[in-house]
């Protein structure tokens, strides 16, 4: 959780996340956003990740943080429409997600995209501009956290 980006993000959910949200981590790694977002009070998390080895330390910490919080492989159906996304992944990943995390998204819910250098951040910001409005840009040693609102379609 030391990483500029976690710190991004944990803020971002300290800042966004109500008791009725439905929060979905996508790319969580360590789980450290999913647990977040149930310690600061949302209603469920999702955790989803591709890497296996990922899923089984998010479940043991969650564990270790007394909280419940479901995890599952990417590759597997998920359903959710959710109120809040984080996805803390390299902008690489986040350029072809775009239509994917836009569909987990409720009109008018959140998404946070971190894991981009400022460099990128534009570049990110054109592609997810068709789905979502940009609100907000934080920013923590080259790294970006961009805030973005769900367009109703």
């Amino acid at each position: 959780g030391s990483h500029p980006t976690t710190h991004l993000c944990i803020e971002w959910l300290i800042d966004h996340v109500k008791k009725s949200n439905r929060v979905l981590d996508y790319g969580c790694g360590s789980g450290i956003l999913a647990i977040a977002a149930k310690k600061i009070g949302c209603q469920s998390a999702l955790g989803v990740d591709i890497d296996p080895q990922a899923l089984i330390a998010s479940k043991d910490n969650a564990l270790l943080n007394n909280v419940t919080i479901e995890f599952i492989e990417s590759s597997k159906p998920i359903e959710i429409k959710a109120d809040l996304i984080v996805a803390n992944i390299l902008s690489s990943a986040l350029s072809v997600l775009a239509p994917v995390l836009a569909g987990y998204c409720k009109p008018n819910g959140m998404l946070a995209l971190s894991g981009i250098l400022e460099a990128q951040e534009n570049h990110i910001k054109e592609i997810y501009k068709e789905w979502f409005d940009i609100i907000n840009v934080t920013r923590k040693e080259g790294w970006v956290c961009i805030s973005c609102l769900r367009r109703n379609k």
